[in-house]
């Protein structure tokens, strides 16, 4: 647990220091004496814990990977109520290593993959799918169940049952809804982990002043890329006629609908309008020089339009995947509203709210308090937390921010990074820092870099299938 402060001393220190006569019969145990669960196989382990049961096991040297389903309850307050199968994966590396609970606030991937953190500490990693998105779903769906205090109830259960396992430290991470998701948990359960790293994690404070994105949009890159987007984006809607045939014939070649949103104009609207957030998310200022002139054909401003952005977002086929997230948008987690002035009165709904994106037999009621509430309890008693941010994410206009009651917590903006913003894109000082203070909470940090921070570097080696990074796809309002 964080609140007790645990160095745990690397085996040559022990080797080096130890002479004490408690050291040398525990040096000289023999193998006859180890206990049950230092033998009994790590499978065997996880799935005697209660709820337990196994998806697959996919081989990968150097670990063991599982895809698991852990039984859950559809209401942390009422137990009785009824159940639901949770997936989670497990990347078994030894118990004798610290631990990183991942989720990406989304779906579970199914394939192995390490996080940040995790090739830092060289450990173990839990990741968790997200209540509600599917199969991690009740059935029947009671929506009034999907909320951030279960969702951090649901991570809670699964590390008090897999800590008996997993006895060294624990951190938590995700980027984006992952990096909130991994918050949340904090405030919730600030005793389980012994340390937070977040990416990339809004903090939409308060859904109805959002001015911060505006002065971001005014500033971001350079006067001649923000021109030059703003500029197709305009001319999208200026050709929205024969740019909507386009959209028609593709959704009808697609069997695409769009009866959760409308129209199929509110829908090609929509994907316009996220054009410029969506390219400051995911793509780097050089990247510019492939944006085309407005004066380039009907097709060309269409693909541009299509690649940054996607025509299919607001298809019922394209939204139905991350019902939960809007919903989840539009009655706690709150969601940015832009002014975007350049495209003047072409605009005919403006950015569309949450409810537009979910069925409508789903009822929906935002709660203004949840966000000040977390926002609150972050400023004045972060304990062990790291939140990094992109300079040129439009997410990090509203981050979140430590008062004077945050202890060994930080804030660190990587520059010219996108929604992709990790340790490894930080100036020089700050990535050493943050990697020290990763390896210090995980109970991991060699004696050198307990003496010199700046000389910290990640454990474990890169590796090109287990470390490749995903973006989650976060558009304004859309995953």
């Amino acid at each position: 647990m964080r609140k007790a402060l645990r160095w745990v001393l690397s085996l040559v220190l022990v080797i080096g220091t130890v002479a004490t006569a408690g050291a040398a019969t525990a040096a000289d145990r023999s193998a006859d004496q180890k206990t049950a669960s230092d033998t009994t196989d790590i499978k065997d382990r996880i799935l005697a814990i209660p709820g337990m049961s196994l998806i697959q096991e996919k081989p990968y040297e150097g670990y063991r990977y599982f895809v698991l389903n852990y039984t859950q309850p559809v209401d942390h307050r009422k137990p009785s109520k009824g159940t639901f199968q949770q997936r989670i994966t497990l990347l078994h590396k030894d118990t004798s290593r610290p631990t990183v609970f991942f989720t990406s606030g989304y779906n579970v991937s199914t394939n192995p993959s390490r996080s940040e953190p995790t090739r830092i500490i060289d450990g173990n990693q839990v990741s968790m799918e997200y209540r509600f998105f599917t199969p991690s779903r009740p059935q029947p769906a009671d929506w009034s169940k999907l909320d951030i205090w279960q969702a951090a109830s649901d991570q809670h259960r699964i590390f008090t049952a897999l800590k008996k396992i997993y006895a060294k430290n624990w951190l938590s991470t995700g980027g984006s809804k992952g990096g909130m998701t991994a918050t949340y948990f904090e405030r919730f359960y600030p005793n389980d982990m012994d340390g937070v790293v977040a990416y990339v994690a809004p903090n939409d404070v308060w859904n109805n002043e959002d001015s911060a994105y505006d002065r971001f949009f005014e500033r971001v890159g350079t006067k001649e890329c923000r021109d030059k987007l703003n500029a197709v984006q305009r001319e999208a809607l200026v050709r929205r006629e024969p740019l909507e045939k386009k959209f028609k014939e593709w959704a009808d070649a697609n069997d695409a609908t769009f009866n959760t949103i409308g129209t199929l104009d509110k829908a090609y609207e929509a994907t316009v309008l996220d054009f410029v957030w969506g390219f400051w998310q995911y793509s780097l200022l050089s990247d510019c020089d492939f944006i085309p002139a407005a004066t380039v054909s009907d097709q060309e401003i269409y693909d541009t339009v299509d690649t940054i952005s996607g025509f299919s977002a607001y298809t019922d086929q394209g939204l139905t995947t991350y019902t939960p997230y809007y919903y989840q948008a539009g009655t706690q987690l709150g969601s940015p509203d832009i002014k975007q002035p350049h495209l003047g009165n072409l605009s005919r709904y403006g950015y569309q709210p949450p409810r537009n994106f979910v069925p409508r037999d789903i009822p929906m009621k935002f709660n203004p308090l949840t966000m000040p509430d977390v926002d609150n309890w972050v400023r004045h008693h972060a304990n062990q937390m790291l939140f990094v941010y992109g300079e040129n994410d439009p997410w990090g206009a509203e981050p979140f921010r430590l008062g004077r009651g945050a202890r060994d917590s930080y804030v660190y903006v990587a520059p010219g990074a996108n929604h992709g913003a990790n340790v490894a894109g930080l100036v020089p000082d700050q990535q050493a820092k943050a990697t020290a203070r990763i390896l210090a909470w995980a109970g991991v940090a060699p004696a050198a870099v307990q003496k010199d921070e700046s000389k910290a570097k990640p454990l474990a080696p890169f590796d090109s299938k287990l470390d490749r990074q995903k973006v989650e796809r976060q558009q304004t309002l859309r995953p």
